[in-house]
């Protein structure tokens, strides 16, 4: 057999090829699936042709022991598992393992029986235990590797969320922090617009550590929740808010005035927080002396929230990465870099769409775009 293949290789890799081919999905070069059937082959017909001159030592180096024992590692698991690794890289499933040395095993067996070239039922176990050990190996790393790039992903994925739930915890901490620090250092009553910034900050607050809890109770996506508001309302509330960052003092923070008519439908608290989102990274961005400007529009049947700041514009490139987690504006590290895509995904939560647009040499804007909806006479609006 191993004069066979021998003479017979560039034949059967070439069939090997086509029968890849023609199932579906498999973009693979033969430079990329270098460790597959052509080293394979070669490594076959290398056993084969030891085990026919008495050298079943050199024979089992090559392609291992039968039965799955593992003495040493072999040529063929070396190289096996280097394909499976490849193959996993590339995208395919387990099965598409499985069927490359099939393919070899069929391709063998279809010419020898068109060339008409007996074997013997040794040369056919040799044959069947390479391709035995081949597959395990390749199988063997193939999902090895997968369970590790799940886990990596799984680990992402609950870091981001936590990270999340950190960066809104934390606004909303240092927002009640900074209202009740106010309250104090003035003696105004709870009942004023800084007491509503503070409760507001608490029932944040509060609505997120019961998201948590019920999150990690059910292992389920916490459901939003959503009530209809006035914009008026809305804006007046989170200026109020923002008016309590330490980083607005250096500059000017100019709210326009808001039709009151305009309502919106949708995650008060996590709309609330995008919109503080978008307003401390004016602050912290915008040069000091200049102004920071904070504006309610319409489009069609939309309502627009604008945030203008006066940070110089933005570098090249920066808007592509602008809404990724963990990405600071203008390579800044103080932060967790998460405010803007936490904004993004609330904004599209309710149907949004969050925007930026650069002004360059003078600032950026950043536009939340919400449906508009109508208040009907009997219609209650949300709690202020």
């Amino acid at each position: 057999m191993y004069q066979f293949l021998a003479a017979n290789r560039e034949e059967l890799i070439a069939r090997c090829k086509q029968k890849v081919a023609a199932r579906p999905k498999r973009s693979a070069t033969p430079q990329q699936l270098v460790h597959g059937i052509p080293i394979f082959l070669e490594q076959l017909t290398r056993t084969l042709e030891a085990e026919e001159k008495g050298q079943a030592a050199e024979g089992t180096r090559i392609s291992g022991a039968a039965g799955g024992q593992v003495l040493s590692a072999s040529e063929i698991g070396v190289t096996a598992a280097a394909h499976g690794k490849e193959l996993l890289e590339l995208g395919f499933s387990v099965d598409q393992v499985v069927h490359d040395y099939g393919d070899l095993c069929q391709a063998i067996t279809d010419l020898a029986v068109e060339r008409d070239a007996p074997f013997t039922i040794d040369e056919f176990r040799t044959l069947n235990r390479c391709l035995d050990n081949a597959i395990a190996d390749a199988v063997t790393e193939f999902s090895a590797l997968r369970d590790v790039s799940r886990d990596l992903a799984h680990a992402a994925a609950e870091n981001r969320r936590m990270g999340f739930l950190v960066h809104e915890l934390r606004n909303g901490l240092g927002t009640a922090s900074l209202a009740l620090n106010a309250l104090e250092m003035s003696n105004m009553p709870v009942s004023g617009a800084t007491g509503a910034v503070l409760k507001r900050s608490l029932a944040t607050l509060r609505t997120l550590t019961e998201q948590a809890i019920a999150e990690v109770r059910s292992n389920m996506q916490p459901l939003a929740q959503t009530e209809v508001f006035l914009v008026a309302d809305f804006i007046a509330e989170v200026a109020a808010a923002a008016r309590l960052d330490p980083k607005a003092s250096h500059c000017e923070f100019a709210v326009d005035p808001v039709d009151p008519r305009l309502a919106i439908a949708g995650n008060r608290g996590l709309l609330s927080a995008a919109v503080g989102n978008l307003l401390q990274n004016a602050f912290k961005f915008t040069h000091a002396g200049s102004r920071v400007q904070l504006r309610v529009t319409t489009a069609q049947d939309s309502v627009v929230i604008e945030v203008e700041d006066r940070c110089g514009g933005l570098r090249p490139g920066s808007i592509e990465r602008m809404f990724r987690p963990f990405s600071e504006r203008l390579d800044e590290t103080t932060g967790l870099g998460l405010g803007l895509c936490i904004a993004h995904q609330s904004v599209e939560a309710d149907g949004g769409v969050l925007s930026v647009r650069n002004l360059p040499g003078v600032g950026c804007v950043f536009t939340m775009q919400l449906p508009a909806h109508s208040l009907g006479r009997t219609e209650e609006v949300g709690p202020a």
